[in-house]
């Protein structure tokens, strides 16, 4: 079994930060190249990596807002100087968030399964682990390109910062 964990600190290695039912821990872990359980929410995890980042999660929602006017689902650049950018694949209020790191993801795909099935579309990550996903491939997509938007915005901003 992966091992168990009080704390954790997002790093360059978080591909994705998904909620767990269990008694033990709140949020399993994927990294590029192991995984462990936390024992605190996916979103606590988000909030921390922000202020670790020098920021407060309220702070850069806000700022994302402003500038990509999105309202719902809004990606998070976490740490933008340390190029950790993530988005929810849901409204990070509701227990089922998962929470995606972009410069992991590989390809999103649409998954076709029997008519029973739950997975809607499958995350392929850059080392080739996969994620099945009960969100569909238009949704995810949407959200990498929200994110994308938000990746160039923070570029474009360092970018004019150096240039005066």
């Amino acid at each position: 079994m992966s091992e168990i964990v009080s704390n954790y600190h997002v790093n360059e290695h978080t591909m994705a930060l998904l909620p767990a039912t269990n008694f033990e821990y709140d949020t399993k872990v994927l990294e590029s190249n192991r995984q462990l359980f936390v024992k605190k929410t996916p979103i606590h995890l988000i909030k921390s990596a922000c202020l670790n980042g020098c920021s407060t999660y309220d702070g850069r929602r806000s700022a994302v807002t402003y500038q990509t006017g999105a309202q719902r689902k809004v990606p998070i650049p976490i740490s933008p100087s340390k190029n950790l950018f993530t988005f929810p694949t849901c409204s990070p209020n509701e227990f089922n968030c998962h929470w995606i790191f972009y410069n992991h993801v590989h390809s999103i795909i649409p998954y076709h399964a029997s008519h029973k099935s739950v997975v809607k579309s499958m995350i392929i990550f850059k080392n080739g682990q996969k994620l099945a996903m009960t969100e569909s491939y238009y949704l995810l997509e949407k959200q990498m390109q929200r994110t994308a938007v938000c990746i160039l915005q923070y570029a474009s901003f360092q970018h004019q910062r150096f240039m005066i």
